[in-house]
């Protein structure tokens, strides 16, 4: 199995039990990644109407009546 890297500096990263950081190789790194994300440098893309798995279409008959 391959060493795992860094998702910023990709240095190699020591294993969970000896790296409190991980997946990062450092604090540093960690710092920057949830700065990005605070930064909204980082974005979920929304998923398209066609991709909800979990809503029923409008003309569903299992989907109760609004009036």
């Amino acid at each position: 199995m391959p060493q795992p890297t860094c998702p910023i500096c990709e240095k190699s990263v020591a294993p969970r039990a000896e790296n409190a950081s991980y997946p990062f190789c450092s604090r540093r790194c960690r710092a920057v990644d949830l700065g990005r994300w605070l930064g909204e440098e980082y974005r979920v893309p929304e998923r398209q109407v066609d991709e909800r798995e979990d809503e029923l279409p409008p003309d569903h008959p299992d989907r109760g009546s609004d009036a």
